[in-house]
């Protein structure tokens, strides 16, 4: 895995996705997420039958290394019984946003403010 992920999350709500992009960037496990406040129109199979849903997109932006617990923590706040949690790897970025992305995932240092 590449060592920054943008990672797609789609929610029931506006209330859901918002709650849980507050958790991920207060716990460190997203260094900024953001809550495409406009649904989306989702159609997909489940359990043998074709649904069409109104959903609401996160895109994350967090390190590999912290995808495992933003994994367990989304697992845990979400609705979904089997949520749509997806990693692509950040192929190249600006050195500027990337090393704000590391700080701000990063425990030990006080991530800066992006500008």
């Amino acid at each position: 895995m590449s060592r920054n992920v943008v990672v797609l999350v789609t929610c029931g709500s506006a209330k859901e996705a918002k709650s849980i992009a507050d958790a991920l960037v207060r716990k460190r496990l997203a260094a900024c997420v953001n809550v495409l406040t406009s649904p989306v129109r989702s159609i997909y199979r489940w359990k043998g039958i074709v649904e069409t849903a109104k959903e609401y997109l996160l895109v994350i932006k967090t390190s590999s290394r912290r995808f495992a617990g933003l994994e367990k923590e989304i697992r845990r706040l979400h609705s979904y019984e089997a949520p749509e949690i997806i990693a692509l790897p950040i192929a190249a970025g600006s050195k500027p946003y990337l090393k704000w992305l590391e700080a701000s995932v990063n425990k030990t240092e006080a991530g800066r403010k992006r500008k």
